[in-house]
C-alpha cells in the first residue's frame, strides 16, 4: 500500500476505535470521548500495540504516515491553544483580585511544590531526566504540569455539571484564568535557551509592538475577517516563538491571550473548539500515543504516575481549601472547586509534549505524566457531581 492509503487506514482507526469504545462501553460518566481518544491513543502507540503486533504497527505507522499525521496534529493544538487564550477572563479576575489571586495562587503553588518534590523523587533514579534537561528544569516542569489545570475541558465539565453559567462556575473560570497565565510563563521560563537569550529578548519586544498593531487591526474589522486574520496572526506568533528557541505552543497561547473574546460570537466560539475537538483534535491524541514507551518498565512507570497523581489531586485540594478557609467559603465549596481545578487533560498533554520535545523529560516521564493526566480527569466528574448535589439540597433547605 501506499502512503495515502496507510493514513487513511490510521485515521479510520483514530476515529472508530475510540467511538465504539465510548459508545459501547458507555463511558460518558467517568470517561468523556475526549479521554476515552487519549486512552486509545496510547494503545495505539508502540508501548502496547508496538509490542502486542509489531508487523501490524509497523506496516500501518511507517515515518511517512506519522509525519503526515504530526502535521494535523500541530496544527490542530496550535488552534486549541489559541481558543484558551482567547477564553482568558482576565477582566472579571482583575475586578476580584484578592478573592482570585488568593486562590490562583495557592490553587497553583501547593500542587507546584508537591509535584516538584515527586519528581525530586524520581530524580533519584535514572532514566527520567531527558538528554537536554536539567536537573532544575525538571524539577520545575514536572511540578508545573501537576498544577496545570486544562480550562477547555474544564470548560466542558462545568458545562455537563450545569454549573458554567453560575456563580461558581464563573468563579472557577477566574481562577483557572489567572492559572494559565502562570503556566505559560513558567514554561517560557523553562524554555530559555541563554545562548539564544537575544533572539527570544527580540521577539518578545516585537510580539509587544506588533500584537499592539495587530489589536489595533481587529478592532476595525468585520467579524467574518477577524477569523481569517485570527488564524495568520496564530501561524505567525508559532513561527515567531519557534524561530526564538521557545515553542510553536507558548507562540500559539500568545496569539489568543492578545485577543479579546468580545471580537468573537461565543456560540461560534463554542462551535469552533467542539469542531476542533471532533474533527483535528484526535491525530493529536494519537501522535501523543506514539510517543510513549515503557522501556524503563511498567512498573516503574506506573509508580511514577501513581506519585504524581497523589501530588497532583493532594495538592491542588490543599491549596483551594486552605484558600477557602482564609476567604471564609461554604462549606462544601472548597471540595468542589479543587475537584474541578485539578482537570489536566489536554493542556497538561501539550504541557507535556512540550518538555519531550526539548528532551527535558525522558519518554517514560511523559508516559507518567500522561497517565497521571488522564487518571486525574477521570476522577473529576464522578468525585464532583455527587458534591454538587449534597451542595444543591442545602442551598435549597436554607432556602
Amino acid at each position: 500500500m501506499n502512503t495515502t492509503e496507510l493514513f487513511l487506514i490510521a485515521m479510520m482507526l483514530i476515529f472508530a476505535l475510540p467511538w465504539l469504545i465510548w459508545r459501547l462501553g458507555r463511558t460518558e460518566y467517568y470517561a468523556p470521548l475526549v479521554v476515552v481518544q487519549i486512552l486509545t491513543g496510547i494503545l495505539l502507540g508502540p508501548g502496547v500495540l508496538g509490542q502486542a503486533f509489531p508487523d501490524y504497527y509497523s506496516f500501518v505507522f511507517t515515518p511517512g504516515v506519522i509525519q503526515s499525521l504530526n502535521g494535523i496534529a500541530w496544527w490542530a493544538v496550535m488552534i486549541f491553544v489559541m481558543i484558551a487564550g482567547v477564553e482568558l477572563d482576565l477582566k472579571q479576575a482583575w475586578q476580584h483580585r484578592r478573592e482570585s489571586g488568593i486562590t490562583a495562587g495557592l490553587a497553583l503553588g501547593t500542587p507546584l511544590l508537591f509535584g516538584a518534590a515527586a519528581a525530586g523523587v524520581m530524580l533519584l533514579s535514572d532514566g527520567w531526566l531527558g538528554s537536554q534537561g536539567q536537573s532544575w528544569q525538571f524539577v520545575l516542569g514536572v511540578g508545573m504540569a501537576c498544577a496545570v489545570t486544562a480550562l477547555p475541558i474544564l470548560i466542558l465539565f462545568m458545562e455537563k455539571l450545569a454549573v458554567l453559567r453560575q456563580p461558581i462556575g464563573q468563579r472557577i473560570l477566574r481562577y483557572a484564568s489567572l492559572d494559565d497565565i502562570a503556566i505559560w510563563g513558567v514554561l517560557a521560563l523553562i524554555l530559555m535557551d541563554w545562548t539564544r537569550v537575544g533572539r527570544q529578548l527580540f521577539f518578545l519586544l516585537a510580539f509587544a509592538l506588533i500584537a499592539w498593531l495587530f489589536r489595533k487591526l481587529m478592532a476595525r474589522l468585520s467579524e467574518g475577517d477577524r477569523w481569517y486574520v485570527a488564524l495568520i496572526w496564530l501561524a505567525a506568533c508559532g513561527f515567531g516563538a519557534d524561530w526564538a528557541g521557545l515553542h510553536f505552543m507558548v507562540g500559539a497561547f500568545l496569539a489568543g491571550a492578545v485577543m479579546e473574546a468580545e471580537w468573537f460570537d461565543q456560540e461560534k466560539m463554542d462551535q469552533l473548539r467542539h469542531h476542533v475537538l471532533l474533527v483535528v483534535m484526535p491525530v493529536f491524541f494519537l501522535s501523543t500515543g506514539l510517543r510513549t514507551t515503557w522501556t524503563m518498565g511498567g512498573e516503574a512507570v506506573f509508580f511514577a504516575a501513581g506519585l504524581l497523581l497523589v501530588a497532583s489531586v493532594a495538592g491542588k485540594l490543599i491549596g483551594v481549601r486552605i484558600a477557602g478557609r482564609v476567604l471564609g467559603w461554604a462549606p462544601g465549596e472548597a471540595s468542589i472547586i479543587g475537584w474541578l481545578l485539578q482537570t489536566k487533560a489536554l493542556i497538561m498533554i501539550i504541557f507535556a509534549n512540550i518538555l519531550l520535545d526539548r528532551e527535558i523529560i525522558s519518554s517514560g516521564a511523559f508516559t507518567a505524566l500522561l497517565l497521571m493526566a488522564v487518571a486525574s480527569t477521570m476522577l473529576t466528574v464522578p468525585m464532583v457531581a455527587p458534591k454538587l448535589a449534597r451542595l444543591r439540597e442545602l442551598i435549597g433547605r436554607s432556602a
